[in-house]
């Protein structure tokens, strides 16, 4: 009964209204009312999942190329070296610097409340993404109409630096926000900053608040006082600009805005901010020990040729001499200061060498901070009369003598017409004297008489690499040499006739003190004959001695030869004594030309107050000379000697008399 009842109220719901209700129109029914409501939550979830999926596939086309985060967790550096000088002080140290990892407890507090106060001061508060300090920073550089202002948290920062790319994308903005996400979920915050802390790059190859305090002020991080504390969270925003080895006036002003950040963060009173740059001291941080830097760039050049790629740490003792390299550092900057102002002189460059080829000094530039072009190995310029002695040399070893007698007049090579430098002639002139008054007509008719080619074979034995004109104006020092290359090709004059090969590095070793390439001597052997040397010896003596280098003359055994190029864009003076080989240029780097110097004058004089230097304590020696073997007569009653190895019969007495008289081998 009751479903009877049940049954004929849902009749009853069904049935039409009473005629005369609704007439013309449709009545919407309940079930129409509540349907819309459904459909758009349907369409609302259909959404949402599809957008989901979208959401899903750009995350996963993100992911894709993104680095494994555990494995780059692990500390990754280039290796350091450590440049030593020859008496093993340290020069420099190259490459990254890393020390060990600290804890939050290990650094002194302020150094994470400056970093927090500086980079992200709701660090503990949001969950890896600031969204309200993006606004924040947002709004800021639209009404300043530029970037002022960053979003980034140190979350964020540490997944920028630690696992991605710096390059400026979508997909990497992208990729920094899922990483970030991951380590808020992987890490507390605490642990996110140490990472932070131990891993961000402050600058001067320095990785971490250790190694950076380690790099600046030579202490350990847990020493910092507020003000270094302050200086390391400023660098930071721009390690390389901040810098206090670049800018010690900007790095200090950066660092006085960091203190004002923790005032306002209310970490610092105003009281202890305005003390803190006088606790500093007045040695805030340790100015860079990079003792002669052309030098130490040429020698970290060469170490893959000599050690290898790799991560290994590496320890390069070096031939240089710290006393010779101040000497030569001192008089290059006296001069370029004072009166090479007056003179036009910008650049100059020194290379010193012991007579077996090693560098004891070397000066690159008048600045290196502001010009790391190194003028002595890099820039090729012209020797003029500089060249001169291994055109004299060649001579020799083509029979003439130093005093064969050579003219000194006006000549005409098809309308070229040289002239000496005081366009003065000396007639009929010795080879010797030629050499000494630096005779540019009399060079040229020695080249004509045994030509260029065999003066540029010459010089391909001494070292010269550069290109050289194969014409009559090589006899001047047309062509372009490099300062290394034309001083080692003077020093077989000075060791007796040895050939040299310039080189910085005696030894290489790696961090476990294992050696990995020692210096054991060579060179390509002799390249002079010791007759020639001594003959040489002769001739640049007296251009020191009464010639146009006088003023390069020592209180000991010395030659060396000046140099001057067209219109005085370049002087020279290449020089030596029994123990060093010295070699210095003056000039401009854009050719401009100098005020009437010559070698015999301002480059002369640095050469002589350098070596001065550089020979203190040394004994006094005299150049290579050449005494020929004793004439051995033999007794007519006296028995033959054995015949020679092999077989061979010595020759008889008088004919081996002739050999000796007449040259003959």
């Amino acid at each position: 009964m009751a479903d009877s009842k049940l049954r004929a109220e849902n009749r009853n719901l069904r049935a039409p209204p009473p005629d005369g209700e609704g007439k013309g129109r449709r009545a919407p029914s309940g079930k129409s009312r509540r349907g819309w409501p459904r459909r758009l939550l349907i369409w609302a979830a259909t959404a949402a999942v599809w957008g989901l999926v979208a959401i899903g596939g750009l995350v996963a086309w993100f992911s894709l190329d993104l680095p494994d985060i555990e494995a780059s967790l692990a500390a990754f550096r280039r290796p350091t070296v450590t440049v030593l000088a020859a008496d093993g002080s340290v020069m420099a140290t190259m490459g990254d610097l890393y020390d060990e990892a600290v804890a939050l407890t290990d650094l002194p507090p302020m150094l994470p409340r400056a970093v927090i106060a500086t980079e992200d001061r709701r660090f503990y508060d949001h969950f890896g993404i600031d969204l309200l300090g993006l606004l924040r920073a947002t709004f800021a550089n639209l009404r300043a109409g530029r970037i002022v202002q960053g979003g980034s948290t140190i979350t964020q920062q540490v997944a920028k630096n630690l696992f991605l790319t710096s390059e400026r994308t979508l997909k990497r903005k992208v990729q920094e926000v899922l990483v970030a996400l991951w380590l808020e979920r992987r890490f507390s915050k605490d642990q996110i900053l140490v990472i932070y802390l131990n891993r961000v790059y402050l600058g001067s190859g320095a990785y971490g608040v250790s190694a950076a305090a380690r790099r600046y002020f030579d202490r350990p991080v847990g020493r910092l006082g507020i003000y270094e504390s302050a200086m390391l969270a400023g660098l930071l925003k721009a390690p390389s600009r901040y810098n206090p080895h670049n800018d010690p006036q900007l790095a200090d002003h950066r660092t006085r805005q960091v203190l004002e950040n923790m005032v306002d963060a209310g970490v610092l009173t105003a009281a202890q901010a305005q003390a803190a740059p006088g606790s500093a001291g007045a040695e805030r941080f340790r100015a860079p020990t990079t003792v002669a830097p052309y030098f130490v760039d040429w020698v970290i050049d060469q170490v893959p040729d000599f050690a290898g790629a790799g991560d290994r740490d590496l320890t390069v003792v070096t031939t240089l001499q710290p006393e010779v390299q101040r000497a030569a550092e001192h008089h290059v900057h006296a001069l370029l200061d004072g009166p090479g102002r007056g003179l036009n002189i910008s650049q100059g460059a020194v290379i010193v060498l012991s007579t077996d080829g090693a560098v004891r000094a070397l000066v690159g530039g008048a600045d290196h901070a502001k010009s790391q072009f190194n003028r002595v190995v890099q820039a090729r310029r012209q020797p003029g009369s500089a060249f001169k002695p291994l055109l004299f040399l060649t001579a020799l070893e083509a029979g003439l003598t130093p005093q064969t007698i050579v003219d000194d007049a006006p000549i005409d090579i098809r309308g070229w017409r040289p002239a000496n430098f005081d366009g003065r002639y000396e007639g009929q002139v010795t080879l010797s004297h030629a050499l000494t008054r630096s005779l540019n007509t009399a060079a040229v008719r020695v080249a004509q008489r045994i030509g260029p080619e065999r003066v540029i074979a010459t010089a391909r034995r001494l070292g010269i690499t550069g290109k050289l004109p194969n014409d009559l104006g090589i006899a001047l020092g047309t062509g372009e040499v490099s300062l290394v290359e034309l001083t080692a090709a003077y020093v077989p004059f000075a060791n007796g006739g040895m050939g040299v090969w310039p080189y910085a590095i005696a030894e290489i070793r790696d961090g476990n003190d294992t050696v990995l390439y020692r210096r054991s001597g060579s060179g390509p052997g002799r390249v002079v004959a010791a007759e020639r040397v001594a003959a040489m010896n002769d001739m640049l003596s007296g251009v020191v001695r009464e010639g146009t280098g006088r003023g390069a003359a020592l209180d000991r055994p010395s030659a060396g030869k000046t140099g001057t190029s067209q219109d005085f864009r370049d002087a020279w003076f290449i020089g030596y004594t029994a123990d060093l080989v010295a070699g210095v240029w003056l000039g401009n780097d854009d050719g401009d030309l100098m005020k009437n110097v010559t070698g015999g004058g301002a480059p002369a004089r640095l050469w002589a107050a350098i070596m001065t230097d550089a020979h203190r304590g040394l004994p006094v020696r005299p150049l290579p000379s050449y005494a020929p073997p004793p004439l051995v007569v033999q007794a007519p009653d006296q028995p033959s000697p054995p015949a020679a190895a092999g077989g061979v019969e010595e020759k008889g007495f008088w004919e081996s008399l002739m050999d000796k008289l007449t040259g003959r081998r």
